[in-house]
């Protein structure tokens, strides 16, 4: 496969590099608004070439495009690919309305194109671990979860929109969270096989005063720095999740699930984790808390020379190992010792698109279950617009079953 790469900035990287060692790809491709960034990573790691704008590269010989640019621009830069053509990997949020969300599904069932999200919690450990168990039944019924997406703004955050945004950064550093929803939504959604189906959602003024989230500077309006939404299940059961930017020190998991089921409960709390279990019997007393944290851990690594201007707070999004849970026999040997990032996750993003193009078959993360993780987050948002009024959400439908890899 060829593939282009739209956006070269901090995070383009990660992928770059690891879709130049990937046996099954011919040529990386890339193209970005500020060229010398585009030309840099042609020089830097030896790639195809570079084109001036992305409708050039989607007018190319490219089978695949990758859209690395800024969250806000994805819908809209996936559906022109779509409809050129090419086949996507998309970083997340799928889209911002719930429009282009049913639009991109559509294409994607018209033309039979490969289509995925890069959703890294789909891979985050804890979440590997929950959908083994959920679907060995170990934890009975689980009838409630819970995702968080906690990042702090001072916490990186200012450098990357910084870095992102240019002079009028403050504009789209007020980004509204539950328009971000992917990290903590498809962290239990990519462990349960269920969906939501409604939510009531409150959302938490923010009171710094910097101009971020302020209503006459944000682009989209915004006042909201934390948010907090419940959700129902399809399956009758319950979700929470929150999105959190003004948050105060917060040392472990960016992105954290708890499931509680009938018959065990797992809890991440800080770095560690807690597995939750009956005995036989009648007497509670007897039941068993189990350290599990050493499964979920990743070893940070040091970040490569090119990451320079990556915020060190950033660190575990960019430089991370694989955990206990990973099954890294599944990897192409290329990847061993190969840069990674978000708790092992991109090894295996990088992978699976790969593995969906070359053998014609939709990824895990693929446009239906993008949706699921994407449209709940949409309808949050309006809810707490709203003052917190419980919202149906549409369901676009299973899609096809996961390939198991």
């Amino acid at each position: 496969m060829k593939i282009g790469v739209i956006g070269t900035g901090q995070f383009a990287r990660s992928f770059i590099s690891l879709w130049q060692l990937h046996p099954d790809v011919e040529a990386v491709y890339v193209c970005d608004l500020v060229p010398e960034r585009a030309a840099e990573h042609v020089e830097k790691y030896g790639l195809a070439g570079s084109f001036a704008t992305a409708e050039e590269l989607m007018a190319s010989d490219v089978d695949s495009v990758a859209v690395m640019t800024q969250r806000w621009t994805h819908g809209e830069m996936v559906l022109k690919a779509l409809k050129a053509g090419k086949n996507v990997y998309s970083s997340v949020p799928m889209a911002m309305t719930q429009e282009e969300i049913v639009e991109i599904v559509r294409l994607v069932e018209e033309t039979g194109l490969i289509y995925m999200m890069g959703e890294t919690s789909y891979y985050n450990p804890a979440v590997v671990w929950a959908r083994e168990k959920v679907a060995a039944g170990e934890l009975g019924r689980v009838f409630y979860s819970e995702g968080d997406y906690v990042h702090d703004m001072d916490n990186g955050f200012y450098a990357a929109y910084q870095y992102s945004g240019g002079e009028n950064w403050k504009a789209t550093a007020s980004y509204p969270p539950m328009l971000y929803p992917t990290h903590a939504l498809g962290g239990v959604l990519g462990a349960l096989p269920t969906y939501a189906t409604s939510v009531s959602c409150i959302g938490i003024e923010d009171d710094r005063g910097d101009g971020v989230f302020d209503a006459d500077v944000s682009r989209w309006g915004n006042t909201f720095s934390n948010m907090s939404a419940l959700f129902q299940l399809a399956d009758g059961g319950a979700m929470r999740t929150n999105e959190f930017r003004r948050v105060g020190y917060w040392k472990g998991h960016e992105s954290r699930f708890r499931f509680y089921g009938t018959e065990a409960v797992m809890e991440q709390t800080g770095d560690g984790a807690t597995l939750s279990v009956k005995t036989e019997g009648e007497d509670y007393a007897k039941g068993a808390t189990l350290d599990i944290s050493d499964l979920f851990y990743t070893k940070e690594g040091q970040l490569p020379e090119e990451f320079g201007d990556v915020d060190p707070a950033l660190m575990q999004s960019f430089s991370s190992g694989l955990a206990k849970v990973h099954d890294k026999s599944r990897l192409p040997k290329e990847f061993d010792g190969a840069h990674n990032g978000h708790e092992g996750a991109h090894h295996f993003l990088a992978d699976d698109f790969v593995r969906a193009v070359t053998t014609g078959t939709q990824p895990p993360v693929n446009a239906w279950k993008a949706a699921r993780f994407t449209l709940p987050g949409v309808i949050a948002y309006e809810s707490a617009k709203q003052g917190g009024v419980r919202l149906e959400i549409p369901d676009l439908g299973d899609g096809p079953a996961d390939p198991g890899w």
